[in-house]
């Protein structure tokens, strides 16, 4: 990573101008005037030391007086300064600096040091941490993630998706069923006629794409195919005769294929069929008011303070374009089917307003007061919509679809009434295959009291371990399969507990995710990613409870509880702020949420206390700020995601953090301070020539980084100091788990183990750190991370001869890959007596690998193929 050195500026009082005063390599930062005035001292880098340099303000010379500092924060995010400040003495012939954990007098003549006894007794009060046990697998589960809710215009039906496919439920207390029969697509973005008669929507199929579909609500035989050529749909919306439909056009080529996605925009197709054509390169959410002359549609015009959201619109000929309203932080407009109001989520708040046109755009806001603007949620809000004859505004909370009335008194004006609501969602039973088999023969590697069975034996129903144990103790039932694995290492699933992904793009989830499969083909049977589109992954998680995709088990907090600007901040200033928060991400099925970049410590604070109301855990992110860490310890977080970023953890930092049971999640892969440990790994490993990475990653995302690599000496991989405060924590008794920050999924999760090891860790320490103390600190350990009777079976069966007891860069040989109780050939990720099921960008061709088109995210040129 290149950085732009920090240098010292000085600045005319008088004059008001600024101008460099100490430059050069190394950089130049926390400049302190000797009390004369003729010297400054202040820190530079010298390779990967740090030293104490003089300044001589008459002749510019520059002298280095102790090159012994610790190393300064240059490299990490300092906004609490890039060194700890320090002093001349009067005399002007010493300074009194920290350094290595001892206050130090440094004589500026010669160099020499004299340590300064400080010695501090103090107490700190230490809040019990949030974590609460989650149970993984449940025979069934609350299908919380409904998306495009939308109720029929006459309010006696709801339309929603759900477990990839679209449902239709009568108004109130019908049961969900399926609006279609078809399979062997996953079906988005349902919208209702204005008769309420027919519903459009949108397919997605890996191989053959996507398509736009109309179905009637009565008949299901009454479905066909709107659009003509495959592609990427979503958002499709009929006019208010029903004769046309307009959509966006969207493209792939990160998570689905590229294929089709040339000219993306907004376009119009007749009902009855024919040719699609574009009207709008940009735009997206289109939709009707009460003509059909006019499509409004939104966009951002993003500034440094503000996202801009616009609601505009255009003739069915994309001319005539004309903006209505503006909006700093709104995430989406609808409008009414009279066309007389707008209603608008602006910091996950749903408001009401006039619709009215200006001639000019109108910049609406909660606090706007050219228009009378209703505040209608007390609970948080997604997917608005309006009755058929505009008296009622919908939305939706995960399972939950709320409704009012848009007419108001004076009273319901002035305070917001509690919205009228009812359970839409629905229960589905977990996944778990019929099956039942033994491993035999294997070194299992149990992470429980058992320790290590040689010539073991692990026996697996359906998706629980049965029995385990050594060979002659364990009886294995007749018509059992058996799978031999003599002499070959057994252990547990490994556990990334801060795992990046992308899990949709566009709102849709493929069938088969590289990104999963590259996970589970590295072992990597359990995920939490704490950042991702709250959508987008818990659709996904639902959608792998229930079967229907192959991927880890999957938890995430969603998107972040952000602290500062953008539309999904999360303004938190008292404890019902931050319970409105947390109970919206509990709704959708978060069970842990993140708490970033909340700038005040009364604010964490709070957020933990909601917490611990809501039984749910709390990672923060530690944004390279050391003394919010400390407090992120006292405070009770659940754990520390991202290293401290000081390179060393002194005795009052351990004694702090002993006893509290608040994890440690480094992902030294990004570690702060210095080069990380992706760029060691790229360095050392010829990656885009790794086979198992060749087939999951795709070449546009593996080779760039790979194969043009930056060379560092050993000394500046900051990771390796920064991982032996990892290793403290685990020798205090402390709780460090793995988190490969998603850098290259899969093999990621192992950069951290092995980088675990060059701190200090042994190899069964770090093993540990990868299974086991994931499943504690997320509270998951009841179920997974060890081999034990009764937890989960998510087991990974090594390459005979690999054993990362020993050498722990033999943790990414893995032959078999068990989750769920499903067994995959690890190399290709075939599912045991199935038939192979590749990710869509490759194809296997005799015993190689065949790339079928190149990897283009689509480009504009060219005529639409639609």
């Amino acid at each position: 990573m290149k950085l732009r050195a920090p240098s010292v500026k000085r600045l005319d009082l008088e004059k008001g101008e600024t101008e460099s005063c100490i430059t050069g390599p190394g950089g130049a930062c926390r400049p302190t005037p000797s009390p004369d005035g003729k010297r400054i001292a202040f820190v530079r880098r010298l390779g990967p030391k740090t030293g104490l340099h003089i300044f001589d303000t008459e002749s510019g010379s520059v002298r280095l007086v102790y090159d012994r500092l610790e190393r300064d924060m240059q490299e990490a995010w300092a906004i609490h300064g890039v060194y700890p400040a320090f002093a001349w003495m009067p005399d002007g012939k010493s300074i009194v600096t920290w350094a290595k954990g001892k206050i130090r007098r440094i004589n500026v003549e010669d160099g020499s040091e004299s340590l300064i006894p400080f010695r501090i007794k103090d107490s700190r009060k230490i809040t019990k941490c949030v974590r609460f046990p989650v149970e993984v697998a449940p025979d069934e589960f609350d299908v919380r993630m409904l998306r495009w809710v939308s109720t029929s215009p006459d309010g006696k039906q709801v339309a929603f998706q759900a477990l990839g496919q679209i449902y239709l439920r009568d108004l109130p207390k019908g049961e969900p069923r399926r609006l279609t029969d078809r399979n062997g697509e996953f079906e988005f973005c349902p919208t209702w006629s204005r008769d309420g008669k027919r519903i459009v929507y949108t397919t997605w199929n890996d191989e053959t794409l996507g398509s736009i579909r109309i179905a009637s609500v009565e008949n299901r035989a009454d479905n066909r195919q709107v659009t003509v050529r495959p592609g990427h749909y979503v958002d499709p919306v009929l006019s208010p005769d029903g004769r046309t439909v307009v959509f966006e056009k969207s493209s792939g080529g990160r998570l689905r294929s590229p294929l089709y996605s040339h000219e993306p925009g907004i376009y119009t197709i007749p009902t009855n069929g024919g040719l699609p054509v574009r009207i709008v390169q940009s735009g997206s959410r289109p939709q009707f008011g009460a003509e059909g002359d006019r499509i409004f549609l939104q966009r951002t015009k993003s500034e440094k303070d503000a996202d801009n959201r616009i609601l505009f619109s255009v003739d069915l000929s994309g001319n005539e374009e004309r903006e209505h309203y503006s909006s700093q932080w709104a995430t989406d407009y609808r409008i009414s089917p009279d066309g007389k109001q707008i209603a608008f989520v602006e910091r996950f708040n749903v408001y009401l307003a006039p619709f009215v046109r200006t001639g000019s755009p109108i910049s609406i806001g909660p606090k706007f007061e050219g228009l009378p603007v209703r505040k209608l949620s007390l609970q948080a809000g997604d997917w608005l919509h309006f009755s058929g004859d505009s008296e009622s505004l919908h939305w939706s909370l995960g399972p939950d679809l709320f409704s009012v009335k848009t007419a108001a008194t004076k009273t319901e004006v002035d305070k917001p009434q509690e919205p009228a609501s009812i359970v839409i969602g629905f229960k589905q039973k977990h996944a778990r295959p019929n099956d039942a088999f033994a491993l035999v023969g294997g070194r299992i590697v149990t992470m429980s009291e058992a320790g290590v069975i040689e010539d073991g034996v692990v026996l697996v129903e359906s998706n629980r371990i049965k029995a385990v144990g050594p060979r002659s103790t364990v009886k294995i039932p007749d018509e059992t399969r058996v799978i031999k694995i003599d002499g070959q290492t057994v252990l547990p699933g490994f556990v990334d507990t801060h795992a990046h992904g992308s899990q949709a793009t566009s709102g849709m989830t493929p069938q088969r995710n590289w990104v999963d499969f590259a996970r589970l083909s590295f072992g990597v049977t359990t995920v939490h990613d704490p950042s991702n589109d709250t959508q987008g992954i818990f659709a996904a998680s639902e959608l792998t409870k229930a079967g229907l995709i192959t991927a880890p088990r999957t938890f995430s907090t969603g998107t972040i509880l952000y602290g500062a600007a953008g539309s999904f901040k999360a303004e938190i200033d008292s404890l019902d702020d931050a319970l409105f928060h947390l109970r919206r991400m509990k709704a959708v099925g978060a069970f842990s949420v993140k708490s970033y970049n909340q700038p005040r410590r009364e604010q964490r604070q709070q957020v933990i206390a909601a917490a611990r109301q809501l039984k749910m855990m709390v990672v923060p992110e530690g944004g390279s700020t050391f003394m919010h860490n400390m407090t992120m310890i006292v405070d009770g977080h659940t754990g520390i995601e991202h290293t401290l970023p000081v390179q060393t953890a002194y005795d009052d930092v351990m004694d702090l953090w002993r006893n509290t049971e608040v994890g440690y999640t480094p992902t030294l892969s990004v570690a702060y301070g210095g080069i990380s440990g992706e760029q060691f790994w790229y360095e050392h490993d010829d990656l885009w020539q790794h086979e198992r990475l060749q087939k999951f990653i795709p070449p546009h995302i593996l080779n760039p980084r790979s194969r043009r690599r930056a060379k560092s000496p050993l000394e500046d991989y900051n990771h390796i100091r920064v991982a032996e405060i990892a290793r403290q924590v685990v020798d205090e008794g402390g709780l460090v788990q793995a988190g490969g920050h998603g850098q290259l999924n899969g093999i990621c999760t192992h950069w951290e183990m092995w980088s675990f090891v060059q701190g200090g860790m042994t190899p069964m320490q770090a093993l540990r750190c990868g299974t086991l103390n994931g499943a504690k600190y997320l509270g998951l350990d009841g179920d997974i991370g060890s081999l034990e009777v009764g937890k989960l079976a998510d087991i990974l069966i090594m390459e005979p001869g690999a054993n990362p007891t020993e050498n722990i860069r033999d943790s990414e040989r893995i032959h078999l890959t068990i989750a769920n109780g499903r067994v995959f050939e690890s190399t290709s990720m075939t599912e045991l007596g199935k038939p192979h099921t590749p990710v869509f960008f490759w194809k296997h061709v005799g015993n190689g690998i065949s790339y079928p088109f190149p990897f283009a995210t689509g480009c504009s040129c060219g005529r639409s193929t639609n």
